[in-house]
């Protein structure tokens, strides 16, 4: 789905439906309250309040990937969003399609090994027991089967908490205070638009992070592109090509996990192909495309920089030695 304009704005629609919002308060901070399995290595958990792309998942590769450069077997939880299976399940991307466990699974499960599963502490037991050395969460800051040595509140700069209203008047799966009251740091991609950070408590530190391009994309720098992207917020996709001196002469936006039809696919295929142009998406949305129709199509891709690196090693250090 693509979410309601007045999650952004406000106005009658968010007032009318804030009654409905205080329940999903309520039923959250109900169910965060139970007690949940203590897993025998640390668990790190990259969460957010809001529903919808924060950065989540590439933080979650940036410490996937400074830990497994120490020699840490690190293992990574999600829940499968979009995907079929719900019983603890290692990802193999041979043979598992975004169909069988989220595209946010496959993108993941190239950095380390990747576990999906509805039960945070069934898929932890099974992670340990394969010989995860520490476990990394993307996303789960909700969820309470699991304990937490260390989580982050991951905001997005560009939005951050929207309207600051609970479901369905606005995004928040719960109030701000109430997620960062669980968090040790909240980590800001990019500017900081909203001034979210008011928001936070007062003795909640902040790291400034941001999405830096990738090689791939730096080399299409000054080339007009046609581009297209199925995530939270396909114009942060489309800025980020602007910024990175790429031209979308033409961008389409769809659903966040649209599941794209060979004929849609084929239409943007012709239409890059008719102006002379690279097709080019999110790596996120080439993940989710059948096989058979990933020719001619460029995944692009962005990574976390952060603004003072040897704060992220040493937190990092603090919490897996």
């Amino acid at each position: 789905m693509r979410p309601p304009d007045f999650w952004m704005t406000g106005g009658f629609p968010a007032g009318l439906l804030a009654p409905a919002g205080a329940i999903t308060g309520r039923l959250t901070a109900r169910r965060v309250a139970r007690a949940g399995w203590r897993a025998p290595v640390p668990v790190l958990c990259a969460g957010n309040p809001t529903v919808g792309g924060s950065g989540k998942t590439p933080l979650t590769l940036d410490w996937a990937a400074r830990l497994s450069a120490r020699g840490i077997n690190v293992h990574i939880l999600t829940r499968g969003h979009g995907g079929a299976t719900h019983r603890p399940t290692r990802v193999d991307p041979n043979r598992h399609t975004a169909a069988d466990v989220g595209d946010e699974a496959l993108l993941l499960a190239d950095a380390a090994p990747t576990w999906v599963g509805a039960n945070r502490a069934a898929t932890a037991r099974a992670a340990v027991q394969s010989g995860a050395a520490a476990l990394l969460m993307d996303d789960g800051l909700q969820n309470p089967t699991l304990q937490k040595d260390f989580s982050a509140l991951v905001i997005d700069g560009g939005v951050g908490f929207s309207n600051n209203r609970l479901l369905p008047a606005g995004p928040l799966r719960e109030p701000v205070a109430a997620a960062a009251a669980r968090c040790q740091v909240a980590v800001m991609v990019g500017a900081d638009h909203t001034d979210a950070a008011s928001l936070l408590p007062p003795g909640l530190p902040v790291m400034q992070a941001r999405l830096a391009p990738e090689p791939d994309m730096l080399a299409l720098a000054g080339q007009r592109v046609v581009a297209f992207a199925g995530i939270g917020r396909p114009g942060k996709f489309f800025l980020s090509l602007q910024e990175a001196g790429i031209i979308p002469a033409e961008t389409t936006a769809f659903a966040d996990h649209h599941v794209y039809h060979p004929h849609e696919i084929t239409s943007l295929r012709e239409r890059a192909a008719a102006l002379g142009m690279p097709l080019v998406t999110t790596w996120k949305d080439f993940v989710r495309l059948p096989r058979a129709e990933r020719g001619g199509i460029q995944p692009l891709g962005a990574a976390i920089a952060w603004a003072r690196e040897h704060a992220i090693e040493a937190m990092l250090r603090a919490v897996v030695p």
